[in-house]
């Protein structure tokens, strides 16, 4: 735990993303971006991880992030990603959607783009717009996909003022995350329990597939897709749950693990090494699952049904405990794998909003206004 640096920077931090590294680099990350919420004035903000010579002769990192810029953003920063190397895209609670921009010549940033009210409730009387919160964004540069909580789904370019497509209540309840699935295909879920997959190759302004859990509808709060097998999709929700689905079969996930004790914020394969996936939560923890391990039986399964669960979780919400639990992401022989996972943080506190990860490196924004970085993942 030696290298998990935290910086107090005074503001709740809903998202934390790292800057994309050029295709060329072999060099850790150096840059993330970071999005407030629920302050008096919320910001999204730029900052280094520290200065390369404060890694000591062990390899231990010893220095902490540095702010190198910041400006001001209008209502919480419900999602952020990075459209590429210099611009950044905030989706908003007020339902507006901005491109900033990083000029790292002087550590400034700027509006490059704004569209106000992407998302909004429309009265039906008056056909007057109403805030709606802007929930997801997806970056495939130039174009931009947006979700929100008034069901739309919107599809932007960066160079263009209106949007290239808009599905006007493309769901009937709250879209609250998406991810890129193929080139022309996005994934959706929402707040009844639901993954929609949506081809904007089509002009029908319905899903092309549906896949729900049953039984109670359970908010699914956020979405990652498996960086090498399209098909295998995680997300997790309101239960704390975390559920591994194959788009390719059957409507329903292909596991269910038990996993936080209160909603689960995010989740995150990891882009190059995705053996290991990375989940946060309201309850304060954030766990890293490595299914690349081989670990031997240390605990009772269940089993039924393709699903596997495991029974006790308690040990892992201890610190330092590595507790083996099911099996790889698609495998329904939970003897034939098993998984590993770690708390991250060792003394949980108020919840983790956001996790990032990229190449050997981690950061978490919290609302406990803290930054957490891990320069060595796979130490």
């Amino acid at each position: 735990m030696e290298d998990l640096c935290a910086k107090f920077v005074s503001q709740k931090l809903s998202k934390v993303r790292w800057r994309p590294a050029p295709a060329t680099a072999l060099q850790p990350p150096e840059l993330f971006a970071t999005g407030s919420w629920d302050n008096e004035e919320n910001k999204v903000s730029i900052w280094s991880v520290g200065a390369v010579e404060s890694v000591s002769p062990n390899g231990e990192y010893q220095g902490e992030p540095q702010l190198l810029c910041d400006i001001r953003h209008y209502g919480d920063v419900m999602d952020m990603q990075f459209l590429d190397q210099e611009r950044i895209v905030a989706a908003s609670s007020t339902g507006s959607v901005t491109i900033f921009r990083h000029h790292q010549s002087n550590q400034t940033l700027s509006v490059s783009q704004k569209w106000e009210r992407a998302h909004c409730h429309v009265d039906s009387d008056t056909s007057a717009c109403g805030g709606a919160s802007c929930t997801g964004v997806i970056c495939k540069n130039p174009e931009i996909v947006t979700v929100g909580e008034d069901g739309r789904i919107n599809l932007f370019r960066a160079d263009r003022k209106q949007a290239v497509r808009t599905i006007d209540n493309a769901d009937s309840s709250t879209l609250h995350a998406a991810t890129l699935l193929r080139t022309t295909e996005i994934l959706t879920v929402n707040s009844i329990g639901q993954l929609k997959i949506w081809d904007f190759r089509q002009q029908r302004n319905e899903p092309s597939q549906i896949f729900s859990l049953t039984g109670d509808r359970v908010p699914l709060h956020c979405v990652d897709r498996h960086p090498n097998q399209q098909h295998i999709v995680a997300t997790g929700g309101q239960d704390g749950m975390l559920s591994i689905w194959d788009v390719r079969q059957g409507s329903m996930p292909v596991s269910l693990l038990n996993a936080h004790d209160a909603e689960m914020w995010e989740v995150h394969f990891h882009p190059s090494n995705p053996d290991h996936l990375f989940t946060c939560s309201e309850d304060g923890s954030l766990w890293h699952w490595d299914t690349s391990v081989e670990v031997s039986e240390k605990t009772s399964f269940l089993h039924q049904g393709g699903r596997s669960t495991f029974l006790s979780h308690s040990a892992v919400n201890q610190p330092n405990v590595n507790q083996s639990v099911v099996s790889a992401w698609l495998s329904n022989d939970p003897t034939k794998d098993r998984m590993e996972i770690t708390n991250v943080i060792p003394n949980p506190t108020l919840s983790v909003n956001s996790v990032d990860v990229l190449g050997p490196c981690l950061v978490c924004g919290t609302d406990a206004e803290a930054i957490y970085v891990k320069r060595q993942l796979f130490a």
